[in-house]
């Protein structure tokens, strides 16, 4: 390492970026799982379905950049606890719909109150303009929306 090198490994930001993700998610992991004994596959699975009501393995898939085999196992355990409805697509047989069912729509329900409450506890230490900002900055490196266009 030379004299002049200004890089530090701790600033660079898939580090940053990586760490602030573990640090902040360990919790409501810790919630998710020990309340209801779910991987992270499965509730992200869950609030697809949430948010968006009826959608094929794919349809997540192509959302949430999880691979479908996943998806699969984790549909699959919530279907043994009956959180969600499966159904064959009647003109692809290849293909089924996917939606919550009653007690689906519950855990849900429960999981989304509580994330709410723990993202105002994460956002707390900021003001309203930082966060409104660190959430459009994260949602562009996520490429998840276009560019602010310079004023």
């Amino acid at each position: 390492m030379g004299e002049n090198d200004d890089f530090v490994v701790q600033d660079f930001l898939p580090f940053l970026l990586n760490r602030a993700a573990e640090e902040s998610s360990l919790e409501f992991q810790k919630l998710y799982k020990g309340r209801y004994g779910m991987l992270r596959t499965e509730w992200r699975v869950l609030f697809h379905l949430g948010m968006y009501g009826r959608m094929t393995a794919r349809d997540i898939s192509l959302r949430a950049k999880i691979h479908k085999t996943k998806i699969s196992r984790a549909v699959a355990k919530m279907a043994e606890r009956r959180w969600v409805l499966r159904s064959r697509d009647q003109a692809d047989r290849r293909s089924e719909h996917l939606e919550l069912t009653t007690a689906g729509r519950a855990v849900y329900e429960d999981l989304r109150q509580r994330a709410k409450s723990y993202d105002a506890g994460l956002t707390r230490q900021f003001a309203p303009s930082e966060v409104a900002l660190l959430r459009r900055m994260l949602r562009q490196l996520a490429s998840q929306e276009a560019p602010a266009k310079p004023e």
